[in-house]
C-alpha cells in the first residue's frame, strides 16, 4: 500500500496540482474528484479540509504534497541563484586572468589608489572603479547612501560626514544619490529575480512641490520584491498598463494570481496585459484588510508604511523623474532586510546575492565595470 507521503510527493512533482494561495494557504487538487481541498498553516501546524485529515487527524497526502511543493520550490530557487560576486583585486576586472602587475600609483586628495596593468588583455584598471574623480572616498558615498535611505536627511547626512572628517554639501550628497542610483538601476535591470506566481498592486499617496501624485507599485507576494513602480498625477485615471507590461518583461513571466484593490484602472490594464482566452493569470479585484482571509492586503500596507516612513523625511518630493523613489526601491529590494524573509532582503529571496558587507559598494562596482566592458 502507499503511503500519504509517497501519494503526496507524486501530486506534488505533477504539474498543476498545488495552487499557491499566499504564505500560509495552499489548493490540492482532489484525486478523486474536479475539486480543491484548502491546505492551511496555523500556529505552525497544517491543516486540510479532507476528510482524512478532519476526521482521522493525521497529516494527509494534501499536506505531504504542500511540504514537497515547498521544498521543490526552494531547490529551484537555489539552483537559479545569481551571484554579484566582489570584485577581486587579484585578478583583471575585464577578462579576470590573474596575469596583472602594479602599474603605479593615483593620487588624490583622499590618500594613494594602486593601479594595476593585465598581461592578458593589456587593460588598465584601479580598485576605485565607479568612484574614478570622485571627491569623497568610496565609504563616505556609500555610507551616505545608507544613512538616507535607512531614513535621515540630507543635512542629517551632511553633518555626520562632517564627523567623519568630510565636507560636503547637502546638494553634493543628493547629486551622489542621482549619479549612483541611475548607474545602478541600469545594472540591476538587468538580472531577473525569481519572484512567485502572485503579484500584488497598490498606489500611494504623495505630494510634489506640494501637487498631489501617485506613486503605483506592483510587489511579490512571496518575496515582497519590488518588481515595477511608475508615477501618476490621478489615481483613477491611471493607465496602469505600462505598470504590469514592464513588470512582466523584468520578471519575464506573468502570474498567475494578480491581487489589488477595486481601482478600475487594475482590472482595465490586467484585461490587456495578463487575460488570455485560457486566463492564465486570474485578477482579484476586491480584497479584505482583516487579518483573516487568505486574500488581505497587510502586506501593501507594510509597504505602503515603508514609504510613508521616507516621505516624511523627504518632506516632499520635487520631481516625477527623480531618483529618490528608484533608490527607495534598491535599498527596499537589495540593501534592506526584512523580519519577514527572516533577516533576507527581498533580493536574496528572489535568488539574487550580493557579496560583501557594504552591499551599497559591491553594486556600484559591478554596475561600473557593466558598463565599461559594454555588456
Amino acid at each position: 500500500m502507499i503511503s500519504r507521503e509517497a501519494k503526496g510527493k507524486e501530486i506534488a512533482q505533477s504539474a498543476n496540482q498545488v495552487k499557491r494561495l499566499s504564505d500560509q494557504s495552499y489548493d490540492v487538487r482532489s484525486q478523486t474528484g474536479n475539486g480543491f481541498y484548502r491546505v492551511v498553516c496555523k500556529k505552525f501546524k497544517w491543516a486540510c479540509s479532507c476528510p482524512d485529515h478532519e476526521y482521522r487527524a493525521i497529516e494527509c497526502k494534501h499536506i505531504w504534497a504542500v511540504r514537497f511543493s515547498l521544498a521543490i520550490r526552494k531547490e529551484v530557487q537555489a539552483s537559479n541563484t545569481h551571484i554579484i560576486p566582489l570584485l577581486d583585486v587579484h585578478s583583471c576586472i575585464y577578462c579576470h586572468s590573474e596575469n596583472i602587475v602594479r602599474d603605479g600609483m593615483r593620487h588624490n586628495r583622499y590618500g594613494d589608489i594602486q593601479k594595476w596593468f593585465c598581461k592578458t588583455c593589456s587593460g588598465y584598471f584601479t580598485i576605485n572603479l565607479g568612484f574614478e574623480r570622485m571627491k569623497a572616498s568610496p565609504q563616505a558615498i556609500t555610507s551616505a547612501m545608507q544613512l538616507y535611505f535607512s531614513g535621515e536627511s540630507l543635512r542629517n547626512v551632511q553633518k555626520f560626514l562632517r564627523l567623519q572628517g568630510v565636507n560636503v554639501s547637502h546638494v553634493a550628497i543628493y547629486k551622489w544619490i542621482g549619479k549612483y542610483v541611475s548607474l545602478m538601476q541600469s545594472y540591476l535591470d538587468k538580472i531577473t529575480p525569481q519572484v512567485s506566481d502572485v503579484w500584488r498592486a497598490d498606489e500611494i499617496y504623495v505630494k510634489m512641490r506640494g501637487n498631489p501624485r501617485w506613486i503605483f507599485a506592483l510587489i511579490d507576494d512571496e518575496t515582497r520584491f519590488w518588481i515595477a513602480r511608475e508615477v501618476a498625477d490621478s489615481k483613477e485615471r491611471h493607465d496602469a498598463r505600462n505598470l504590469l507590461h514592464t513588470g512582466a518583461e523584468l520578471a519575464e513571466k506573468k502570474p498567475r494570481l494578480f491581487i489589488t484593490d477595486g481601482l478600475a484602472a487594475y482590472h482595465e490594464a490586467y484585461m490587456r496585459e495578463f487575460f488570455t482566452q485560457n486566463r492564465q493569470t486570474e485578477h482579484i479585484a476586491h480584497i479584505s484588510f482583516a487579518s483573516s482571509g487568505h486574500h488581505n492586503n497587510n502586506k501593501m500596507e507594510r509597504f505602503n508604511g515603508e514609504i510613508r516612513d521616507r516621505e516624511k523625511v523627504m518632506r516632499s518630493l520635487k520631481k516625477e523623474d527623480t531618483p529618490i523613489i528608484g533608490g527607495y526601491q534598491i535599498y527596499h529590494n537589495f540593501i534592506r532586510p526584512h523580519m519577514g524573509l527572516e533577516g533576507k532582503t527581498p533580493a536574496e529571496a528572489a535568488g539574487i546575492t550580493i557579496e560583501g558587507r557594504d552591499k551599497w559598494l559591491t553594486l556600484i562596482k559591478n554596475a561600473s565595470k557593466k558598463r565599461m566592458v559594454g555588456n
